[in-house]
């Protein structure tokens, strides 16, 4: 979700503008569908509520974005260019982190996203309730 609200923040014109200089055919439609994506899906996946159809579309934004930006800087999130009065100078990050991601979403697709997800509440009120209608648990 944070990516999508940084995107947001800065204006969808901005990120569509990067898109446009790395070569993404319809930058402005993609920038919508991107930053819709991360927030709704993100969302979804925080309240584990459609997990697996968010999944999808998410993966493909993770995909395109290891391709397009991170694939040239290598593997390492972290490269520590240089120590400075004012802090730590970090260069471009690879691709590791959006491996990560494709990881935890694979693990949720096939795992199911939980115990405490809202979806799994969900889905064991309505089960539970059929108990109550005389079935094996019932009265």
């Amino acid at each position: 979700m944070e990516h999508g609200f940084a995107k947001l923040s800065r204006g969808p014109d901005a990120f569509a503008d990067i898109l446009h200089a790395i070569g993404v055919p319809g930058p402005h439609v993609m920038a919508w569908a991107t930053i819709l994506t991360e927030v709704i899906g993100g969302l979804a996946v925080i309240l584990g509520v459609f997990v697996t159809p968010a999944a999808l579309p998410m993966a493909a934004v993770l995909v395109v974005a290891t391709v397009t930006v991170h694939l040239p800087y290598g593997f390492s999130s972290i490269k520590l260019l240089s120590v400075t009065a004012a802090g730590a100078q970090f260069g471009p990050p690879g691709y590791e982190v959006d491996l990560l991601y494709l990881a935890c979403l694979a693990a949720l697709v096939l795992g199911g996203p939980g115990p405490l997800a809202i979806g799994e509440r969900v889905r064991r009120r309505g089960s539970s309730s059929e108990f109550g209608k005389g079935g094996k648990n019932g009265s």
